[in-house]
C-alpha cells in the first residue's frame, strides 16, 4: 500500500540539492521581509521618530568608521542601500538557485522513474497484462509521472518557502508588537487547519474520480485498438452514447461536487482572512494610538500581515493543487511496488558474464503438472521426450494445454510438479534471458512494432548481417513481396503492422524467429486464422525448416502437422495419443477423429 512518505522518497536521490534550494528560496522569502521594515524605518527618520537600537547602533558604528554626521541623511542613504540590495541586487540571483534547481530536480526525478516505470512493466508477470487493459496501465504511469514532475517545483519552489516566509512575519511582528503576533498565529493556524480539513474529503473524491477516469480512458484505448471491429458491426453511436454517458457522470462529479466544494472551501477562507485582516488592522491601529508601536512599526505590522494572509489563497491553491494529483501520484506509487513475476527477465545483461547457451535441441517434459490454480490442474503428469532437430506437433481441443505448455517451456511459469529438461538440464537452473535467447516463437497473431521491417526483423537479434535478414525472409516466404514494397526492407510498416496483411505478418514473424538462430523454434497455432494461399506459404516456409532445429507446432489444423515426426494428441491435459500422422489415421482415437471432422469441413470441437 503505497503511502505519503513514498511520495517524498520520489525525490530522495537528490536530497541535498532539494535540501539546498528550498533553503535559498526560503531565505529569499524572508529576506524580502525587509523592505517593508526598512520603509516603516524611513516613515520613522522622515516623521522625526526614533529608529530601532539595534539599526541606530549600525548607522551610528557607520558614522564613527567614515567620519560622515550621524543624521537624517545617513539613515536614508543606508537603508535606501540595503532595499537595494535586497530587492536589486537579488533578482539575477534567485532564479538559478530557486527555479532553475526545482525544475532541474523535477526533470532528473522524471527520467530516472521512468526508466523505472518501463522495468516494473517488463518485469511484471503475464497474468497483468491479462488482467489489466494497457491503456489503463500506461494512464496509471503517464499520469503519475506528469503530477510528480509539476507538483515537486510547486511544493519545493513555492508552498514550503510561503510557510516560512509567514513564520519569518510572525517572527518579526512578536518583536515588534506579541499581543498582536499571537492573533496572526491563531488565526493563521485556524485558516490552515480548516483548509486542509476540507481538502482531505475532496482528495478522497479525487481518489474515486481518479479510478473512474482511468476506466474510461482505457475503455477509449479498447475502441482504438478495435476500431475495425467497431466499424465492422456498425456500433459506433452505441460506443457514442456509452462514452457520453460516461463523460456525463464524469463531469457532475468533478463539476457539482469536487469544483464545487473547492470553490466553497474558498468561499469560507477568504471571509475569514479578511476577517483577521479587520481584527489586525484595529489591533495595530489601537497599539499605535496607546503609543506602544511607532508610526514606522504601524506601517511595517500592517503591511507584512497583509502579507501574511495574503500568502493564505496561493498556500491554500496549491495544496488544492497536491490535493488534486495526490491520488495520481499514490496510484503511481502502488502500480510500482507491485511484485516482479516469475517469468521476469534480465534487465541488465553483461555481454562479458552472460551465459551464452547452445543446445542440441533435445527437450524432455518429465512428470510435468500445472495448473494456474493449483487445486485445478491444466496439465498432468505429461511425459514426453523430444529429440534433438525433431519437428513435433502438438494438437487437442481448445483447453487441452498446448500454449500452457508451451508458456511453461519459455518459463513464463513454474510447474507445480515435475520439470523440464534441455539437454539434460532443468530450465529452472538457467540464467532465464540467455536461455529464452535460444527459443524462438511465432504466435498466432504476430506482434509487429512501428518502425521499418529491417527493425521488426532484427527485433530478437539487433546485430544480425543483412544477408542473414535476407536469407531468413527467403526461407520464409517473405523476401519476394518485402522487395515488392515501396522501400523494400525500410518500408514503415505503421502501429501493429496495419500495412501488412495477416499472412503477412505471419511471414514476418517466422523470419524474425529464424533471425535470432534459435535452437528450438516453436509455432504457436501460425495458420489458424489465415486464408488458403496465405497458410499453404506458411506451411512451405514451415517445411524448409525441417530437420534444421527442434520444432514444435501446435495446430488446430491439421494439415499443417502432416509432416512432423510425432504427433502429440492431448485430452484434458494429459497425453492420450503418439505417434506420426499415418500411425495416428491407423489408429481409432482422438486423432482420426478431428481429421476425418476437418476433412468434411465439420468444425473442430
Amino acid at each position: 500500500m503505497a503511502k505519503f512518505r513514498d511520495i517524498i522518497d520520489y525525490y530522495q536521490r537528490y536530497w541535498l540539492v532539494t535540501y539546498l534550494s528550498i533553503a535559498a528560496m526560503s531565505l529569499f522569502e524572508i529576506i524580502d521581509l525587509f523592505i517593508p521594515y526598512a520603509i516603516g524605518q524611513i516613515l520613522n527618520v522622515l516623521s522625526g521618530q526614533p529608529l530601532d537600537a539595534l539599526l541606530q547602533k549600525l548607522i551610528t558604528s557607520i558614522a564613527t568608521v567614515t567620519q560622515l554626521p550621524d543624521g537624517k541623511m545617513l539613515s536614508l542613504g543606508l537603508l535606501l542601500f540595503l532595499v537595494f540590495v535586497v530587492s536589486v541586487g537579488r533578482a539575477p540571483i534567485q532564479p538559478w538557485v530557486g527555479p532553475w534547481f526545482n525544475w532541474d530536480t523535477a526533470f532528473r526525478a522524471r527520467r530516472d522513474y521512468a526508466r523505472k516505470a518501463l522495468e516494473k512493466i517488463l518485469t511484471l508477470p503475464l497474468e497483468f497484462y491479462d488482467e489489466n487493459n494497457p491503456g489503463r496501465i500506461a494512464s496509471r504511469v503517464a499520469k503519475g509521472l506528469a503530477n510528480h514532475t509539476w507538483t515537486y517545483p510547486e511544493v519545493a519552489g513555492q508552498l514550503i518557502p510561503k510557510l516560512l516566509r509567514v513564520v519569518g512575519i510572525f517572527t518579526i511582528i512578536w518583536l515588534i508588537e506579541w499581543r498582536i503576533a499571537l492573533l496572526l498565529l491563531v488565526s493563521f493556524v485556524f485558516i490552515i487547519s480548516f483548509s486542509l480539513s476540507g481538502l482531505k474529503k475532496l482528495a478522497d473524491q479525487e481518489e474515486k474520480l481518479d479510478k473512474y477516469m482511468e476506466n474510461t480512458e482505457s475503455r477509449t484505448s479498447e475502441i482504438i485498438t478495435n476500431i475495425k471491429t467497431v466499424k465492422a458491426f456498425a456500433t459506433e453511436s452505441e460506443e457514442l452514447i456509452r462514452h457520453q454517458q460516461r463523460l456525463d457522470r464524469e463531469f457532475k462529479v468533478l463539476d457539482y461536487r469536487i469544483h464545487r466544494g473547492y470553490v466553497i472551501l474558498g468561499t469560507w477562507e477568504r471571509t475569514i482572512v479578511q476577517s483577521c485582516v479587520f481584527l489586525v488592522l484595529f489591533f495595530t491601529v489601537l497599539a499605535t494610538v496607546q503609543g506602544k508601536i511607532s508610526l514606522g512599526h504601524f506601517i511595517t505590522t500592517l503591511t507584512i500581515s497583509s502579507m501574511a494572509y495574503a500568502e493564505v489563497e496561493p498556500i491554500s491553491q496549491l495544496a488544492e493543487v497536491f490535493a488534486r494529483r495526490y491520488a495520481s501520484m499514490i496510484r503511481f506509487h502502488e502500480f510500482m511496488q507491485l511484485p516482479p513475476g516469475q517469468d521476469a527477465g534480465n534487465l541488465v545483461v553483461d555481454p562479458a558474464t552472460a551465459p551464452n547457451y547452445r543446445f542440441t535441441g533435445k527437450v524432455e517434459l518429465s512428470h510435468l503438472t500445472f495448473g494456474y490454480q493449483p487445486q485445478n490442474p491444466v496439465l498432468k503428469d505429461i511425459n514426453l521426450l523430444v529429440q534433438p532437430y525433431q519437428t513435433i506437433a502438438l494438437v487437442g481441443r481448445s483447453g487441452s494445454g498446448k500454449s500452457t505448455l508451451v508458456k511453461l517451456l519459455f518459463r513464463y511459469f513454474e510447474p507445480n510438479q515435475g520439470c523440464i529438461l534441455i539437454d539434460g538440464q532443468d530450465i529452472r537452473r538457467l540464467d532465464v534471458t540467455a536461455y529464452r535467447k535460444r527459443l524462438a516463437i511465432v504466435h498466432q497473431e504476430v506482434d509487429i512494432f512501428n518502425g521499418t521491417l529491417l527493425e521488426n526483423l532484427t527485433y530478437g537479434n539487433p546485430h544480425a548481417s543483412f544477408e542473414q535478414v535476407r536469407n531468413a525472409c527467403r526461407i520464409a516466404q517473405a523476401d519476394d513481396f518485402i522487395c515488392n514494397m515501396s522501400r523494400g526492407y525500410a518500408t514503415v510498416v505503421g502501429e501493429r503492422g496495419v500495412r501488412l496483411s495477416g499472412g503477412q505478418r505471419q511471414r514476418i514473424g517466422i523470419a524474425r524467429a529464424l533471425v535470432m538462430e534459435p535452437d528450438v523454434l516453436i509455432f504457436d497455432e501460425a495458420t489458424s486464422s489465415l486464408d488458403y494461399e496465405s497458410e499453404r506459404a506458411i506451411q512451405l516456409a514451415m517445411k524448409s525448416i525441417l530437420g534444421t532445429r527442434t520444432l514444435i507446432i501446435i495446430a488446430h489444423r491439421l494439415s499443417t502437422v502432416r509432416e512432423a515426426d510425432k504427433i502429440v494428441v492431448l485430452e484434458k491435459g494429459q497425453i492420450v495419443e503418439v505417434g506420426s500422422h499415418h500411425e495416428l489415421l491407423k489408429r481409432p482415437g482422438i486423432y482420426r477423429r478431428l481429421h476425418s471432422l476437418q476433412e468434411t469441413g465439420e468444425l473442430l470441437a
